[in-house]
């Protein structure tokens, strides 16, 4: 069993390495066109929507989604944090902090 789960570990770390080495080593031979680079640079944006979407939603099979007032509530200081400050690290704190406050007094 143990060596079984070796070699899974050594499978899925060959795995994940090949993916984020092989697309560098190839775009460092090739040029994209300015189309491509537009496009990938809205990649991130489409990233953190679905992040704050799937923590601010929980799902229902079968129902309608509903909101988690908790995730909701931290949300409002980490994003005016983040549109003051423009820093990452500023909004993840203030994020972590509001969930802390909030978790403390059990408003969520």
């Amino acid at each position: 069993m143990a060596l079984t789960n070796l070699w899974v570990i050594l499978g899925c770390g060959a795995v994940t390495l090949l993916s984020r080495v092989i697309p560098f080593a190839l775009l460092k031979k090739f040029h994209l066109p300015a189309v491509v680079i537009d496009f990938l640079s809205f990649v991130p944006i489409a990233i953190m929507t679905a992040l704050c979407c799937q923590s601010l939603f929980v799902a229902h099979a079968g129902h309608w989604a509903t909101l988690n007032l908790a995730n909701c509530y931290a949300a409002i200081p980490a994003t005016f944090a983040g549109i003051l400050s423009k820093s990452l690290l500023v909004v993840v704190v203030v994020g972590i902090m509001a969930m802390a406050v909030i978790r403390y007094f059990q408003w969520g």
